[in-house]
């Protein structure tokens, strides 16, 4: 697997899950020399959710985000590793995007197919990072896939409504206090320790707060490693905040919930567009770093003040 994305720069660690850990993959593979993703292992829902349940393994989908934003870019494999199979016909066949007569068994409708894949590895393999590894492989990835705990974790919230248990619930909960991992001290794997400590600049975020970013760093080992390297650690605040799970919250709230869970914070990067600042308690650097349709950060935008702010 190939694992510098330019020869000169920077190695670089990119702390959380989902969509936003994906777009900032996106833009460190731009200026660094070396990726490591450290990435949420609690997602219990969708396609995830369900290999998760049927086969006990660590759910798959931040991890194939990862390794897609990481392909080698233009990759067909990199595409069919996004494919999900969401429709049936009248025998029950997934069929979307098929051939007449190619249509795999409707047990597949509702997965993307990298999420198939990388259960089948665990399986080929018997062991979850060289699952990730070989999957990193065929799609030329640009740098290293670590899950945050060699584990399976069930993330729980302490919220007005009591304690909420599971991502797929506290993704859709309000008022959070605080937030917890079952169990609590889930192993961190070494790959993931040895990066932190080994890293120029450590990235966490954007994302979720609580049911991406927080899942994955407040892993102990995580938050350990995060809390004594010697690299600046740079939280990307969300353009906005979620309806649910962050309404109402400010940049100051967001930084706020991380450094009381424990979470190092160095220094924040904002696009105040959407989001207001409030008085956040470490430096902040703001910065236009949206798309042209405001949903989702720019890669080269945020490659441009993630590079500067290296050391």
């Amino acid at each position: 697997m190939t694992v510098s994305a330019r020869g000169d720069g920077p190695s670089v660690v990119a702390v959380g899950g989902g969509h936003g850990q994906a777009a900032t993959l996106r833009a460190i593979r731009r200026y660094a020399a070396e990726v490591t993703a450290v990435v949420s292992v609690a997602d219990d829902g969708g396609s995830s959710g369900r290999l998760r349940r049927q086969f006990g393994i660590v759910p798959p989908g931040d991890l194939r985000m990862c390794l897609v934003a990481l392909a080698e870019e233009g990759s067909p494999l990199a595409r069919a590793f996004e494919h999900r199979f969401d429709s049936i016909d009248a025998t029950g066949d997934a069929t979307r995007g098929l051939g007449s007569g190619s249509a795999p068994p409707g047990g597949a409708v509702g997965h993307a197919l990298g999420n198939l894949v990388l259960a089948g590895l665990v399986w080929a393999t018997g062991d979850l990072q060289a699952a990730i590894d070989e999957a990193g492989r065929l799609l030329g990835t640009v740098g290293h896939v670590v899950p945050a705990a060699a584990e399976p974790v069930v993330l729980k919230a302490e919220s007005d409504a009591g304690w909420i248990e599971g991502q797929t619930a506290v993704r859709h909960t309000g008022r959070i206090r605080r937030v917890a991992l079952v169990p609590g001290d889930p192993p961190a794997p070494a790959r993931a320790v040895d990066a932190l400590g080994q890293a120029d600049q450590v990235v966490l975020g954007p994302g979720s707060l609580y049911t991406s970013v927080l899942a994955a760093a407040m892993v102990p080992g995580i938050t350990r490693a995060v809390a004594d390297t010697t690299a600046r650690v740079v939280y990307v605040a969300n353009l906005r905040p979620e309806a649910a799970e962050t309404g109402g919250y400010d940049v100051a709230a967001h930084v706020t919930a991380l450094l009381d869970h424990g979470v190092r914070v160095d220094m924040v990067v904002a696009d105040l567009a959407g989001i207001a600042l409030g008085a956040v308690p470490v430096p902040v650097v703001e910065r236009d770093l949206a798309r042209p349709n405001g949903l989702a950060h720019d890669p080269a935008r945020l490659a441009a003040v993630l590079r500067s702010l290296v050391g």
